[in-house]
């Protein structure tokens, strides 16, 4: 409806922008069934246009988050030895990050060696200017348009699609090109996987079998819990009848049915009268949990309609209480590596083969699972066991391929730092408003610990190096506190750049609710972007381009950093960037129009990030994701550490691809922005 603002998606549907962002979009299972045989193919029919017979080896460990704060303060503590071994023997330097330094952007600047005016990925959440539809930045799933209708069955027509929307060509696509080997496992930013020679695997971007970023359940006899959605999940009310429990895990949207209901598949939990033990069975699968025992990976196999393969997918059983109430999380039904609905890797036939050499494995981008801890779901110590359990699955993976390593490339991702640091950043800092001593006192090494596990990945590889072999260790980001939220949308309603229409009061929840379009000058979608609401681009924009906007951008950005805490006098915001001028490329235009840079301690609130009014411009940050990078982006370097003397002064995310090919005796390609960290003033054109 015109000046209506309609938003596909809601403030509880994205659950986990960067580890936020939760896109609650239904999966079509015809697209499931279907894209994944179109898109064997093209893999199968990649041709490799070189050959290369070298024996150089470029090793990446690509640690999301890796803070060079905290990095060198464990290093001088003595906790990380092998990190300061090759800081003392090679080099190591701050890695300037992406502007907005969001992990999709920050990726994809590494991957392609462009900023985000060449690859197009501005934030973790985009929208169509002309509908206001907001979704996710790095792929899109979408169904067939047309069907047949018989009852209450539906027959899709056609084929759906599953489409990766970044732009540019990746550095293994290349690396393909001239012949020369690559692993890439669980880089973010590739999904679908784009067609490849080498082996990869994909990582954050990859949904779970509902099409989320993470759906977890949680069953429960609590009259007191609130049933139905939470952000990052679904409250389901249960009954023990006779010490036994009949439930439904909720699998895809079946859109063989009228109306797309999801498809389940029952289980049954046999509680043990006495003994806090319960036995769960699904389909021809029982186990045994122990309260505060969790299960391994559980298969369940959903039916859509007669005669047709079942969609597969795998799941982990948490009994957190058996009785006096009955309480049981179940993970999100990650997408099965045995047998994928949706295509996760290249060739079709790696997930299959991690996943018999190693076992089952989550699939979803992000695995841990920080949504349950801040609904309450999980507590403190039941997330860290998880959380713990997604790094053990990448140690093990990790243990299984790099001896395999031989020649060429080899990139492998670790999410745990990331994650782990919003979550307990709250119990290291005894500033933060989520403070608690008492968890201090037993969770506060939890961070460190991880560090401590990087340092011992690092040690793995260092005892591998060769006088052949370049290493480089990164992160696309630092960390910092997120001790107090800024709702922009509220900002500008308070200051006159949005206007609701007559009589409506603002809406702390829906996103963009009651916009007056005729009278709204600028809108805040995303963690850092701030839009125009601009004639002829926008649907109803009203801002003329030229000595108009020109005169309304320079208000703003001015306004913006005069911006002060009433609790401190701290600046809010300390660095307001043009996107014309601090973006190159095709793309620039498609993004914010200004990026927003936060001071340390602040960070757009979660529902602004939406485009929803808070009561307060300025709220208190209680939430247990507590530390995070979405801010000013000269305040969060990343780190870039390697065996070799790294030259060039001020390394960025863009450099790391020119230096592979550099490496490789690789010209950079057009468009490419970087150089060799190694040889920075030897162009590789």
């Amino acid at each position: 409806m015109p000046g209506s603002g309609n938003v596909d998606v809601t403030s509880a549907e994205l659950d986990n922008v960067k580890g936020s962002m939760h896109l609650k979009k239904a999966v079509w299972i015809i697209t499931v069934l279907l894209i994944w045989a179109a898109t064997v193919p093209l893999v199968s029919c990649r041709r490799v246009g070189g050959q290369w017979h070298g024996d150089e080896k470029l090793i990446i460990l690509g640690i999301d988050g890796m803070d060079p704060q905290l990095l060198t303060r464990f290093m001088q503590e003595g906790m990380m030895p092998n990190f300061s071994a090759l800081a003392q023997k090679g080099s190591f330097r701050l890695l300037t990050t992406s502007i907005p330094p969001q992990s999709p952007v920050a990726w994809s600047n590494l991957i392609t060696g462009m900023n985000a005016g060449g690859h197009g990925i501005f934030d973790f959440i985009h929208r169509d200017p002309r509908t206001f539809k907001i979704y996710f930045s790095t792929s899109r799933v979408e169904a067939p348009k047309h069907a047949i209708r018989l009852g209450s069955w539906v027959f899709p027509l056609g084929r759906g699609s599953a489409e990766q929307l970044r732009e540019g060509k990746a550095f293994w696509e290349i690396l393909d090109d001239h012949g020369i080997p690559n692993v890439i496992f669980r880089i973010p930013a590739n999904f679908p996987p784009v067609p490849s020679k080498g082996q990869t695997l994909s990582g954050m971007g990859t949904p779970d079998l509902r099409g989320t970023y993470g759906t977890f359940s949680f069953y429960t006899d609590e009259p007191t819990v609130m049933a139905g959605p939470v952000e990052g999940g679904q409250v389901i009310p249960v009954e023990v009848e006779g010490s036994k429990v009949t439930a439904q895990l909720i699998g895809p949207d079946n859109s063989f049915r009228k109306a797309s209901p999801p498809a389940t598949v029952p289980f049954t939990v046999s509680i043990d009268p006495f003994e806090p033990v319960a036995k769960v069975k699904v389909q021809d699968q029982e186990f045994v949990l122990r309260e505060g025992e969790w299960s391994g990976w559980v298969r369940a196999e959903f039916q859509l309609m007669p005669l047709v393969g079942n969609v597969k997918g795998i799941c982990r059983f948490y009994l957190k209480e058996a009785h006096p109430r009955f309480q049981l999380y179940v993970s999100p039904i990650n997408i099965d590596p045995s047998n994928p609905a949706l295509p996760v890797s290249t060739p079709e036939s790696y997930s299959r083969q991690l996943s018999n050499e190693v076992g089952e494995f989550y699939t979803q981008g992000i695995a841990e699972d920080t949504k349950a801890l801040s609904d309450g779901v999980l507590n403190d110590k039941e997330y860290l066991a998880q959380a713990r359990a997604v790094l053990a699955e990448h140690r093990h993976i990790f243990d299984s391929e790099f001896p395999k390593f031989r020649k060429g490339v080899f990139f492998f991702y670790f999410s745990s730092l990331d994650l782990n640091s919003h979550m307990f950043w709250r119990l290291i800092d005894s500033h933060h408003p989520g403070w608690d001593a008492t968890l201090a006192s037993e969770y506060g090494s939890a961070l460190p610990e991880f560090y401590q596990e990087m340092d011992q990945v690092l040690g793995e590889v260092l005892a591998k190096l060769d006088e052949h072999t370049t290493l480089l260790v990164l992160s696309d980001h630092g960390f910092a506190p997120y001790y107090r939220s800024f709702n922009l949308n509220t900002w500008l309603l308070n200051n006159g750049y949005i206007t609701l229409k007559s009589g409506a009061d603002p809406d702390q929840s829906k996103p963009l609710a009651n916009v007056d379009w005729n009278r709204t000058r600028a809108y805040g979608l995303g963690l850092n972007g701030l839009y125009v609401n601009l004639r002829d681009r926008e649907r109803d924009g009203i801002v003329q381009r030229g000595a108009e906007v020109e005169a309304l951008l320079k208000e703003i950005k001015g306004k913006l950093l005069a911006v002060r805490d009433p609790q401190n006098g701290m600046a809010v915001i300390t660095r307001v960037d043009r996107a014309d001028e601090v973006y190159q490329g095709p793309y620039s235009d498609q993004g914010p129009d200004l990026l927003v840079g936060y001071n340390r301690g602040y960070r757009a609130g979660w529902k602004t990030i939406l485009g929803a009014f808070p009561a307060d411009v300025l709220e208190d940050n209680t939430n247990p994701w507590s530390g995070d990078h979405c801010m000013d982006y000269t305040l969060v370097p990343g780190v870039l550490l390697s065996n070799r003397k790294i030259e060039a002064e001020s390394p960025a995310l863009i450099d790391i691809a020119p230096t592979m090919f550099a490496e490789f005796g690789i010209a950079k390609p057009k468009g490419m922005m970087g150089q060799s960290v190694f040889h920075p003033e030897r162009p590789n054109y």
